[in-house]
């Protein structure tokens, strides 16, 4: 094993973050190659710098006009080199402060300045590299975003073990949640993956349903198994009840427990309606932890970042570091937010007034989706007849699941839509 991976290992000896590293984990580091000499050189290279693979005029970067033209009100330096493995850093304390913000159960707690990542996707690869492996677990609710599997299973060969997302009452099913954590706990080591605002179903935690589920995570922690939990707040904000849990999980799980490592997983994607940036964030936290593991963690995720995709788009962060510091930002996603939640009720109101022999509307309260439980039938099938016989396009969840995008349906399209769905439904199914 390398000794840069060996002297990391060596300070997050004892912690739970040291104990839930998966082999990849323990082999992973940041080379003090050519980022990081590079880095070095920037700050103390005084007469000459010919330590990267750029091209500089008198110190400033080589660009072409027809792309600098493009992007006017940016400077050259913030659109043209290579971004550091870890993020701009302006970026990231921007970012850790939002997150502080959005989600004040966190406190004082601390947890790690946060990563920069080539988007959502990333972040949660990422972590799987460094937590998950052959003999590792992870429990997810049995509707889910179909990149999971390949990222864990596929990717990195770790089991998944899942749970009916829903409770016999229509709610978030904490029983089914503790049930499959407990069968997955007999090694001492969990990864539990929760995505609220949830992707397939638009559904989110209730105040209660987030206590029970802090709950459940914590005693599993007191027992003794040592619990990395993952929250994906890819669409994170996008509340619309007022008896929703409004904030990440991570701002309670952070300092829940020394047994548990929370990672949260967000970015600008949806909350900035960024989709095309690829730009996103992990942060870590977890009771007891020092500020030298927290480097620690960082250099390992960094190691995995320079591996893999190398660094983000310095475009990309600096166009969002902009946006942040611009006092219009706060208001136009406020309209945005509106205009999804005004989509959202029309379409709560619709599938209130219908009954069907072949679907039901899943719950849901949030987020860009609901989804159809099939009562009889197969979702290809009706997502086929849908898209060929009526040009409408949805997504077949698994076999008994089909994902409607009401973020992408004008309102004036939403009566229309349902319609095609109920009627084609009654008639293929």
């Amino acid at each position: 094993m390398n000794s840069l991976a060996q002297e990391l290992n060596s300070l997050l000896e004892g912690s739970v973050a040291g104990a839930l590293l998966s082999d990849l984990g323990r082999r992973i580091y940041f080379p003090r190659g050519i980022v990081a000499q590079s880095a070095e050189a920037k700050k103390h290279a005084k007469r000459a710098n010919a330590t990267i693979g750029m091209a500089l005029r008198e110190g400033k970067p080589v660009y072409l006009q027809a792309i600098r033209s493009l992007i006017p009100d940016l400077d050259p330096e913030e659109i043209f080199p290579y971004a550091p493995t870890q993020g701009v850093e302006k970026l990231r304390e921007a970012w850790k402060k939002e997150i502080i913000q959005k989600n004040p159960d966190i406190g004082n707690t601390p947890f790690s300045l946060p990563l920069v990542v080539p988007g959502l996707t990333a972040g949660i690869s990422t972590l799987a590299d460094l937590f998950a492996g052959l003999a590792d677990t992870l429990v997810i609710p049995d509707l889910f975003w179909d990149n999971y599997p390949l990222i864990f299973e596929t990717r990195r060969e770790a089991a998944i073990r899942t749970f009916p997302f829903y409770s016999q009452r229509g709610g978030f099913n904490s029983d089914g949640l503790q049930a499959a954590l407990r069968a997955a706990a007999g090694k001492k080591k969990v990864i539990l993956l929760l995505n609220f605002p949830n992707n397939p179903t638009g559904y989110s935690l209730t105040k209660n349903e987030a206590d029970a589920v802090v709950s459940i995570i914590g005693d599993l922690a007191a027992s003794g198994t040592r619990c990395l939990v993952i929250t994906d707040d890819a669409y994170f904000g996008l509340f619309y009840e007022p008896d929703i849990y409004p904030q990440s999980l991570f701002a309670r799980l952070c300092g829940l427990h020394e047994n548990v490592l929370a990672a949260k997983v967000d970015g600008s994607t949806k909350e900035d309606l960024t989709w095309g940036f690829r730009t996103a964030f992990i942060s870590l936290g977890a009771k007891g932890l020092a500020q030298e593991q927290y480097d620690a963690l960082t250099s390992k995720l960094m190691g995995a970042v320079r591996s893999t995709v190398s660094n983000s788009s310095v475009l990309a962060q600096n166009l969002i570091l902009r946006a942040i510091a611009n006092p219009a930002r706060q208001k136009e996603k406020d309209e945005a937010g509106a205009l999804l939640r005004q989509r959202y009720l029309k379409v709560k109101s619709i599938v209130a007034d219908r009954a069907s022999k072949a679907i039901q509307p899943f719950p849901f309260n949030s987020g860009y989706f609901m989804s159809f439980q099939l009562k009889r039938g197969d979702a290809e099938k009706l997502r086929t007849a849908l898209l060929m016989d009526e040009g409408v396009g949805t997504i077949a969840v698994n076999e008994k699941c089909l994902r409607v995008a009401f973020s992408q349906l004008d309102l004036d399209k939403l009566e229309e839509v349902f319609e095609v769905i109920y009627r084609t439904a009654e008639r293929v199914l």
